[in-house]
């Protein structure tokens, strides 16, 4: 997957989980693509992630992936879904320019999805907020 920031080429990344353009379409609604393989952003306030208050683990639409404990999870006023830390190994970085400024983009480690981004604006102890589209999460309760 070739990716442009800031106009920008970057090397694309090999992951665990691939899939073609063609088979990633029809894995994914409409609205999961755009986020997770073009690198979208859902409206703000209209992911019911956000009002998820269950113990369970938020993981990657894309391919399933453990990404976010519940208890890691906190009201940022954003109207996104917000987490103070990642699992272990469950996401990575990239730098996007693509907004005219520099911001961390975060990704599935597993499949390269595009979940959203981290700013260091975040509670303790991390002091990280990690701003996740919900469209490019499911939540499996009680894991």
């Amino acid at each position: 997957m070739k990716r442009l920031f800031g106009g920008q080429e970057t090397t694309p990344e090999a992951f665990p989980v691939e899939h073609t353009e063609a088979e990633w379409r029809a894995r994914l609604d409409p609205a999961q693509f755009n986020v997770l393989r073009k690198h979208g952003t859902e409206r703000a306030g209209t992911s019911p992630l956000n009002a998820e208050k269950r113990t369970g683990t938020f993981v990657c639409a894309g391919c399933g992936k453990s990404l976010f404990a519940s208890d890691t999870k906190f009201e940022s006023g954003t109207g996104w879904p917000s987490f103070f830390q990642p699992l272990e190994g469950a996401v990575g970085t990239t730098e996007d320019r693509s907004l005219f400024m520099a911001r961390t983009e975060v990704h599935c480690a597993d499949c390269g999805g595009h979940l959203g981004h981290v700013f260091p604006d975040g509670p303790r102890p991390t002091g990280l907020r990690y701003c996740m589209n919900g469209v490019a999460m499911d939540f499996k309760p009680g894991t």
